[in-house]
């Protein structure tokens, strides 16, 4: 279950991996002011712009990228461009163990990425569904990618579904507290 009430004092959001756009309806319904929303899929994409109109909203708060979610993220940087919110809902990265340490890498470099778009005090949403990451590790990737990416933030609510043990839901505010 995800409050849409999250979003209500963000303008401009940023989905990331967003599939058919649940975050993105979510943030608007929570009165976000602005939702881009990326995935490398034209077809999910359709139907995330048909779920923006079902849940009554205008396309026109919204822009919608077919695009690779890594190389936006950097392009976003070389831009300029801040956002207040982020959520970053990839793919199983690692469906086992055995592919932990290349899915860290991965988890690692787009929290990162995704730090430096932040605008200050904003909020970043990050979700890992992968078995073959814990949500120690899990915790200890986004903490680093803070660090590297020069920001002082905490991890202030973590959340598990079901027996999805390794499915972590953190929400960090910048410029804070230390990492916790």
């Amino acid at each position: 279950f995800f409050q849409h009430t999250l979003f209500r004092k963000f303008q401009s959001v940023l989905n990331c991996y967003c599939y058919t756009g649940g975050f993105s309806v979510a943030a608007l319904a929570g009165g976000a002011g602005h939702v881009t929303s990326i995935d490398s899929s034209g077809p999910a994409l359709e139907k995330a712009k048909a779920n923006v109109l079902l849940n009554g909203f205008e396309l026109s708060r919204t822009t919608f990228m077919d695009a690779d979610v890594n190389a936006s993220l950097r392009a976003f940087i070389a831009q300029g461009v801040q956002f207040d919110a982020i959520v970053l809902d990839p793919p199983k990265f690692a469906p086992t163990a055995a592919h932990a340490e290349r899915a860290a890498r991965a988890y690692k470099d787009i929290n990162r990425l995704a730090f430096k778009l932040l605008a200050p005090g904003g909020e970043l949403f990050t979700y890992s569904c992968s078995g073959g990451i814990s949500a120690d590790l899990f915790h200890k990737i986004v903490a680093s990618a803070g660090t590297d990416a020069g920001m002082d933030g905490y991890i202030s609510e973590r959340f598990f579904w079901g027996g999805y043990t390794s499915v972590l839901f953190c929400f960090l505010s910048l410029g804070v507290f230390p990492w916790l």
